[in-house]
């Protein structure tokens, strides 16, 4: 059962909060959903924010788009539908979860665990990709045959391997500052070794620079990815080298566009995020 947990006057639509007991998860999950007001008349596209560590379903809603020239007003003008998930499954009793920022509560990074304790809840892939796209489908007025993905730091990460992963799912994908190469960086790493073990040949499955190499172009209509200069965390833990000649090797379109004094703050979200859904309704309406 879906339970509206809170709905907003926005730009014309309605920001709305909602809460479901999820059977992949096995707990209650949180999500948010911009409505269009195009959305009263017809079906339209869906565009996912995968939102960072530390954040949850609301991060991207408010910091991301509730002023005056946010997310909100570029979907209502393009009648874009926005969902946004929680970044993690929340109170699963697990010691480790709430010990460390870059682990565990609102550090998914969007994977399916394997290993224990971890595997019992954190299945936070097959949850978006599955259950929460299947639920919008079926809930509200949205084209499953156009769908989007988008998200930052951890949730771009996120975006462009769950894209990778399940292309059929998703026709557009973008990312501002990605973690593009997570089998080579410490919060990478750190994930990777509790979620899913010691295995690299598991770890490749979700990197997003490995997963380019072996898929060779999945996506016609390239992908955006925008990246600070002076993001604190660009040489350590992002590496958007690494995702950049992936898709040299396997000839993929990319757009990557740096730029000069923008940090990995929401600030940046927000100077560049009316160009993704820009770039996603292009894609998914047949305008690219």
């Amino acid at each position: 059962m879906l339970e509206i947990v809170s709905e907003h006057s926005c730009f014309g639509g309605i920001q709305a909060f909602y809460r479901h007991d999820s059977e992949v998860i096995g707990l209650p999950m949180q999500f948010a959903v911009y409505h269009p007001s195009v959305e009263r008349k017809r079906l339209v596209p869906v565009l996912f924010f995968l939102a960072g560590l530390t954040c949850n379903e609301e991060t991207f809603m408010i910091k991301g788009g509730a002023q005056r020239w946010g997310a909100q007003r570029w979907a209502s003008q393009h009648g874009i539908m926005l969902v946004a998930p929680d970044t993690s499954p929340r109170n699963t009793i697990i010691p480790e979860a709430d010990k460390d920022w870059e682990m565990g509560t609102a550090a998914s990074f969007y994977l399916d665990a394997t290993q224990a304790p971890w595997n019992r809840h954190f299945r936070m892939e097959s949850y978006v990709v599955h259950e929460l796209l299947s639920l919008i489908l079926i809930e509200f007025n949205a084209d499953g045959n156009r769908v989007g993905i988008c998200g930052h730091s951890m949730g771009g990460h996120g975006a462009l391997v769950l894209a990778l992963r399940h292309p059929d799912r998703f026709r557009s994908v973008s990312a501002l500052a990605p973690v593009s190469a997570p089998m080579k960086c410490p919060w990478g790493q750190k994930a990777f070794s509790h979620y899913l073990g010691a295995g690299q040949e598991q770890w490749a499955e979700y990197d997003a620079s490995e997963l380019m190499r072996r898929r060779r172009a999945p996506f016609e209509h390239s992908i955006l990815i925008d990246q600070g200069l002076t993001d604190k965390f660009l040489t350590t833990q992002l590496l958007p080298q690494e995702f950049e000649q992936a898709c040299i090797q396997a000839g993929q379109s990319l757009t990557l566009r740096l730029h000069e004094g923008y940090d990995h703050s929401y600030y940046f979200i927000s100077s560049f995020i009316a160009d993704h859904i820009a770039f996603h309704h292009r894609v998914l309406t047949g305008h690219a």
